[in-house]
């Protein structure tokens, strides 16, 4: 019978104290994995809004760049961690959209093994062409694609690139020959090299040669213009609405974390997402703040799978 009460007595210790570590989280650094290797967008942007959330949280964020897979590397880390708060997932399209529809046999689900805690940003991605190519807008390049029918050949260096090539494609009715590349600093050297002539890359490193005139913007993969290059228009203002990839990143926890640090994170990076200085270091490398509820991510993500999965079905991408 003591033995029972005792028993008993724990476990309302337990309980009692567990608000308490809630309330005092965090009590010790926390571990930020990025899905991609050090040097790129994601790992700059985790960098840059870490920074005042470790001061609002009196904790270090310690970026951890886990690289592979599309993200999947980093996706399993932090699936199996433990859902404590102390380490989290600076994830993108790459691993919650790309992972789940481009794989039959993916390493998890993202609406059931995460927890959402806010969008972070969205990255800016343009639709480059080289000068050499006679055309100056969208609508010219459709026209000059249905003329020279597989004849163009264009770059992917990401998922992104390949689902909102993919959509073009489809949308324009046009035939072009696809050349894969393992990230945009190779496509941008083939396209200066005249063996591409078009590609949906990120800002860095094509807006640079953009500004030097060696390579061409013609349209900008966001739902509104970009203040870096306010003459580029969407794709929609060009005359090819319906591209509708967003490359994004958000961030998550692993499945069932504490409601309380779910919503003291989600406070803290929204927090950090509307200070000037740190929209003005994310605007300077094409990226856009924008935070979120745990349940609008929720809700995006679930939406972005299905786009992915539609326009993978439609333009007959091959599913390993």
């Amino acid at each position: 019978m003591a033995r029972v009460s005792s028993v008993c007595m724990s476990l309302c210790v337990a309980l009692l104290l567990a608000p308490c570590a809630l309330a005092q989280y965090p009590t010790k650094p926390i571990r930020l994995v990025v899905p991609f290797p050090a040097g790129g967008g994601a790992d700059f942007t985790a960098r840059v809004v870490a920074q005042p959330v470790s001061q609002a949280l009196g904790q270090t964020i310690v970026v951890d760049d886990r690289g592979g897979g599309d993200g999947a590397v980093a996706g399993v880390l932090v699936m199996n961690a433990a859902p404590d708060g102390y380490t989290l997932f600076f994830a993108t399209n790459s691993p919650m959209s790309a992972v789940p529809t481009l794989h039959r046999n993916p390493p998890y689900d993202p609406l059931k093994d995460f927890t959402p805690i806010t969008t972070i940003c969205r990255f800016t991605f343009f639709l480059f062409t080289t000068p050499s190519l006679p055309v100056h807008n969208v609508k010219e390049l459709i026209e000059y694609a249905k003329a020279n029918p597989g004849k163009l050949n264009y770059g992917t260096g990401n998922t992104t690139a390949i689902i909102a090539s993919a959509q073009m494609k489809a949308l324009a009715g046009v035939d072009m020959q696809q050349i894969p590349y393992k990230g945009d600093a190779a496509t941008t050297a083939d396209m200066l090299g005249g063996r591409i002539q078009l590609a949906f890359m990120a800002m860095v490193p094509g807006y640079a040669q953009a500004k030097e005139g060696r390579l061409r913007m013609l349209a900008v993969l966001l739902q509104r213009r970009t203040a870096l290059a306010p003459d580029v228009p969407t794709l929609t203002e060009a005359g090819l609405p319906g591209v509708t990839i967003a490359p994004w990143g958000g961030l998550f926890g692993p499945a069932k974390m504490p409601r309380a640090v779910v919503q003291r994170l989600s406070r803290e990076f929204n927090a950090a997402l509307q200070r000037a200085d740190v929209r003005a270091q994310l605007t300077s490398q094409g990226i856009e703040a924008e935070g979120s509820t745990p349940q609008q991510l929720a809700a995006f993500t679930g939406e972005q799978i299905g786009l992915w999965r539609r326009i993978i079905r439609e333009a007959n991408i091959p599913v390993e």
